[in-house]
């Protein structure tokens, strides 16, 4: 038998997720009720076929490209006009039936095909950062707020002097400083560095108060180990909780991404990232705004997507708590 969390600490929670702070004190709704109350969610519903979409580009972006023709990496000369500074020759950026989004401007590479291989940079930094640290977040938090004494200072200091530094500078400088090679793990290892704490210090309060339950202290009585305590008895009732973070997460780390190789600190060219796209078109903007706008739509529709699904899920979770 489970119960479920008690109030997140509101001081842990990043800049813009206030809404976390609230207070869970019912027994968990049944999944069947969360469910019907999800597919009916019309914010739900988009975002997650929205997010279906992109993950669908991302599997799938070699097929797309064999369809369109175009590889990321091929130039065609054709589609822009030297004489006018190599312009996309046509509308909207040279959007054709052969160049689907258009080309990008000076060198002639078909932006469909790079939008779709964009797509799996994203999602496979976004995505592994968040497992990662969803992962160190929750061990480290569980330990933290169960064992208490020494083991909670140590880890409560560490996640302390991590959420001190300005994270963005320490990526920037951090990736300035590595080899350009292996650079998606190296985003994945340097966002999960600076990340992991948030979750950690969520799970860390709640632990707190759940282990003091009643049925921790009749699992102590019945002679279960530390172990089988933390994971079958008090992890299940963080996870709640921690879906809500993870999938909040998910766009956070998806802008990073994107902010740092707008930067040049991230995904090394040529391989496509959408934020590597929109840094390119910034000099084109007045002449081709379709190289700006189509990656910045992408990947602002991404981010709302992953935001809005996880206000969803919390205002969903929570609702269907307290009518339990």
């Amino acid at each position: 038998m489970t119960f479920s969390s008690t109030s997140l600490e509101s001081e842990a929670t990043p800049a813009g997720d206030s809404s976390l702070e609230t207070t869970l004190e019912s027994p968990p709704a049944s999944g069947r009720r969360l469910f019907r109350a999800f597919v009916t969610d019309w914010g739900a519903m988009l975002s997650t076929a929205y997010i279906l979409l992109i993950v669908l580009m991302a599997i799938f972006a070699p097929l797309l490209t064999m369809l369109s023709g175009w590889g990321p990496y091929q130039f065609d000369q054709s589609a822009i006009d030297p004489n006018l500074g190599a312009v996309p020759i046509g509308p909207f950026g040279g959007i054709s039936a052969e160049h689907w989004f258009g080309v990008e401007p000076g060198s002639g590479r078909d932006i469909f095909a790079r939008i779709a291989y964009g797509a799996r940079v994203s999602m496979t930094v976004a995505l592994s950062a968040t497992l990662l640290t969803t992962v160190i977040g929750v061990v480290m938090g569980l330990l933290a707020g169960y064992f208490g004494g020494l083991i909670d200072l140590v880890i409560s200091r560490v996640m302390e002097f991590l959420m001190a530094f300005p994270a963005l500078i320490f990526m920037i400088a951090i990736l300035s400083a590595l080899p350009a090679d292996n650079r998606v793990v190296l985003l994945v290892i340097v966002i999960s560095l600076f990340g992991w704490p948030y979750l950690a210090r969520i799970v860390r309060s709640q632990t707190l108060s759940l282990k003091e339950r009643e049925f921790v202290e009749a699992a102590k009585a019945s002679g279960a180990s530390s172990g089988r305590i933390i994971f079958r008895e008090i992890l299940p009732n963080l996870q709640s909780t921690i879906i809500v973070m993870a999938t909040l997460a998910v766009p956070g780390y998806i802008g990073t991404e994107a902010g740092l190789s707008f930067l040049g600190v991230g995904v090394v060219p040529p391989t496509p990232s959408w934020g590597q796209m929109i840094a390119a078109a910034t000099p084109w903007y007045a002449v081709d705004p379709m190289y700006f706008v189509i990656p910045g739509v992408f990947l602002f529709l991404l981010v709302l997507s992953f935001t809005t699904l996880g206000d969803r899920i919390r205002t969903i979770a929570t609702s269907g708590e307290a009518r339990s």
